[in-house]
This record gives structure tokens, C-alpha cells and sequence, in this order.
């Protein structure tokens, strides 16, 4: 618990900070006087004055704003040179669109920071989206789908790797989408509905790649060693078992105590059959390897090469929001996937445990989605006041502040009706509460 709630204030409040730095840096940069700089909502519990600005930490620690002078028509106004509404459109639009823009630029450092330590990668993710196994009982299954159809397209999107494939399916639990596959007789298009997976409701349509265990290390002196196992071979078969899980592996190995037991290995673009003879030890049998249930690909960029790898995620990252945001409203992408703060701080704190490196990439990704959300046209946001300013443009005349009162209460009605719906959402996934809610 208390990992989750440290790991929520430290991705929350880096997020925060670095939102609001946006505003502020761009409304000094175009001589916009700063009253006050917050870090949180609410009542001040620390305050620090420098010049004309109020540094401070507020009790409520869901959002942050910085306070410039004149900002609203019904600030007190003089007209100086200083004020927000003293400048240019243009020069307004570069404050406002400040913040969400420092949110993604912080997505693609962080991100491309976490690229250049270097990871072990599945190698089945960029590549193309051929099944290799269709999970018994499972929507693909039922649809149809076969092993070694090729995935052309879903939900009329084309997918060309796997990690396309399942970015695409993720936000369509419950919804029944056409999915394209390609065999020898040409392509067919099939309607599958994914099945809601997790308390968040992650799409999943039970279909799996062709993945092999793979040999991360050998031990020297060991059968594995003695029969010529290698670092980085994988195993494509044994005991006469093509295409071998990790778990018939394990198995197989666990059997032929003593006994020899005939692999195909590939290493690099060769097929190699090797013999190794386990060995008891105790009370299971080992060859002196370690395993990975599939094959993994080292990743060690440059920091060039991060900063590109970094960019190519975060676009599909953005791809995948944009395309859960107009599915929301076209009804195709349940609102129970939405998350709030609670939410939040459990992976928070998930990823906490996995490490910092875990820590740093979930926050890359909150930090993308709430630089695109910020950009959303809803009044109240900043995107909804670049929308105001740009419709104030088209029509060579400010608006009233009737029109505009209402559009911000407009705004911050849909604002706070979909704040209620991401903490009802938060609420019934945690267990003791969810038994509360005799509705349900």
C-alpha cells in the first residue's frame, strides 16, 4: 500500500510539475506576469514568494494551475503590457498549448531514457501477425480462426506486426469487430467479439504467436554444455515434439533423467538436431540452461537510435488513444476501461515493485495521455480554450462572457461527469467495495 501511494505522488506530481512548467516558461518567455505557480488544489501548505510569484504545494494533490495576471475577463484588469489578455491570440495560444506540449516532449524523454538502459525484448512483436496457436474455447476459436492464418486487418485497421495486432484488439472487449486473415485460398473476413480480460477489461480474442523457448545462458561442464547448447539458440523441438511449449520442454527434460533426449535447435538461419542426456539432481533433472519461455531480442540503442525508438512508441501509443477516445464516443470502446487516480496508483505501485525502469515507462505513458487529453476541444481544458480562441478567430470578435460562462459550464459538466465515471470505474475494482454494490 505504501509503495502504491509513494509511487502515485512521485509519477503524479513529476507529471503535474511538468505540465504546469510548460505554462509557466511560455508565459514568461512572452512577458506574462505569474502570480502564482501550484503544485496541487486547494488550501496552500507551502508557500514561497520570489519576485511577483507564489511557489506553493496545495492540500489536494489531483491537478496544479499557474495564475497569471489578467487572465480571465473578470480578473481585475489595467491593461498593461504584462497581462495574459493584453496579448496577441497567437502569443495566448503558445501559453495554453505549453503545458499539454511539455507533457508529450516529457513522454518521449522519459521513454527514450528508459530505451537506452537497454531490454530484452519478445522478437515476436514487430513481427507479422501469423497465429500460431488459437487458444481452446476462445473468441478467435469460435470465429474460425485458424493456425497459421495471417492477420491482415482489424476493426478495418491494418496490423502488420503483432504488437499492432493487440494494441488494436485491447480496446474492443465486448465489441464485435471484422477481423481480415489471409490462407492459401486467399482472405476471409470473420466477425469476433474480444472478451473483456482483467478488472480493466483488456480486449483479448485468445490468439497467440508461434513462440519457442530459448537458451539465455549455459552452464559450462553441464549436459547442456557437453551436447553444444548455446547462448541464444532456440528450441524447436523435442523428443520428437514440434514446435515444443516451455512447459512440454520442461517436461520432457523432467522425463529423460538418464536418458537421451533428441532437440532441433536453430541458431541463426541453421537447424541443428543435438542430443543431451539430463541429469538427476535431487529431486528434478536439469541440463545446466536457463530459459526463456520465448525468444527474446537484446535491444542496446545508441542515443540517437533511443530517441527514434522512443518516437516510434509513442506514436503508437497516441494511435491508441486517439483511437480509444473515438471509440468512446462511437460506442465500440467500454468506458469501463477508463481509469482513474485509485487505478493509477496500483500500477503505480505494481510498477514500483517491478523497478524504476517500470516505473519510469508507465509514467511516460500517463504523461502522453494527459498531454492528448489536455488537448481535447472540452472548455475548461487547455485545448478547450485554444477552441474558444480559435472560434473567436474565425469570427473576427470575442465572445461574450454569457457564451463563454457557458461553454466552460458546458465543459466542466462533461469534465466532472467523466470524473465520477473513471472513480466509479476505480471503485468497483477493488473487491471489499465492489461487495458493497448490491446493484451490480
Amino acid at each position: 500500500m505504501l509503495t502504491s501511494v509513494l509511487a502515485f505522488v512521485f509519477v503524479l506530481g513529476v507529471l503535474i510539475f511538468a505540465h504546469e512548467l510548460g505554462h509557466y516558461l511560455m508565459a514568461r518567455r512572452i512577458g506574462v506576469r505569474v502570480l502564482t505557480f501550484s503544485l496541487g488544489f486547494g488550501p496552500k501548505l507551502v508557500s514561497v514568494r520570489r519576485g511577483d510569484t507564489d511557489y506553493c504545494i496545495s492540500a489536494i494533490p489531483l491537478g496544479g494551475y499557474v495564475k497569471m495576471a489578467g487572465e480571465t475577463a473578470e480578473d481585475e484588469r489595467t491593461g498593461a503590457a504584462d497581462e495574459f489578455l493584453s496579448k496577441t491570440k497567437w502569443q495566448r495560444f503558445q501559453v495554453l498549448v505549453a503545458g499539454p506540449v511539455m507533457n508529450i516532449l516529457l513522454a518521449i524523454v522519459v521513454l527514450a531514457f528508459v530505451l537506452y538502459q537497454g531490454a530484452d525484448v519478445p522478437a515476436y512483436e514487430q513481427q507479422p501477425p501469423v497465429v500460431g496457436k488459437v487458444t481452446e474455447g476462445s473468441p478467435a476459436a469460435r470465429s474460425g480462426i485458424r493456425r497459421g492464418d495471417r492477420i491482415v486487418s482489424i476493426a478495418d485497421h491494418a496490423v502488420d506486426t503483432w504488437e499492432q495486432a493487440y494494441m488494436a484488439i485491447v480496446p474492443k472487449a465486448n465489441r464485435t469487430i471484422p477481423i481480415v486473415v489471409r490462407r492459401a485460398d486467399g482472405e476471409h473476413t470473420l466477425e469476433v467479439t474480444p472478451r473483456a480480460q482483467t478488472k480493466y477489461e483488456v480486449g483479448d480474442i485468445g490468439v497467440l504467436p508461434e513462440i519457442h523457448p530459448q537458451v539465455r545462458a549455459v552452464t559450462p561442464g553441464d549436459p547442456a554444455a557437453k551436447a553444444g547448447l548455446e547462448a541464444g539458440d532456440v528450441l524447436l523441438g523435442a523428443n520428437g515434439i514440434d514446435d515444443v511449449t516451455h512447459e512440454q520442454l520442461l517436461n520432457a527434460i523432467k522425463t529423460h533423467a538418464g536418458k537421451p533426449l533428441a532437440l532441433d535447435v536453430r541458431r541463426g538461419t541453421s537447424v541443428l538436431h543435438l542430443s543431451v542426456t539430463p541429469e538427476q539432481r535431487g529431486d528434478s533433472a536439469v541440463i545446466g540452461v536457463e530459459l526463456s519461455p520465448l525468444e527474446l531480442i537484446s535491444i542496446e540503442p545508441g542515443p540517437l537510435q533511443a530517441v527514434k525508438l522512443s518516437l516510434a512508441r509513442n506514436w503508437e501509443w497516441t494511435r491508441l488513444i486517439v483511437q480509444t477516445l473515438v471509440g468512446l464516443f462511437t460506442r465500440e470502446t467500454s468506458v469501463k476501461q477508463l481509469m482513474g487516480p485509485v487505478a493509477i496508483a496500483e500500477l503505480s505501485g505494481g510498477a514500483a515493485q517491478l523497478g524504476f525502469l517500470a516505473l519510469l515507462n508507465l509514467m511516460a505513458m500517463i504523461s502522453l495521455n494527459l498531454g492528448l487529453l489536455n488537448l481535447m476541444p472540452i472548455p475548461v481544458l487547455d485545448g478547450g480554450h485554444i477552441a474558444i480562441m480559435a472560434l473567436e478567430g474565425l469570427a473576427r470578435r470575442d465572445f461574450s462572457m454569457r457564451v463563454k460562462e457557458r461553454l466552460l459550464l458546458a465543459g466542466f459538466v462533461l469534465l466532472l461527469t467523466l470524473m465520477v465515471t473513471v472513480i466509479y470505474n476505480d471503485l468497483t475494482r477493488v473487491q471489499w467495495v465492489e461487495h458493497l454494490m448490491f446493484w451490480r
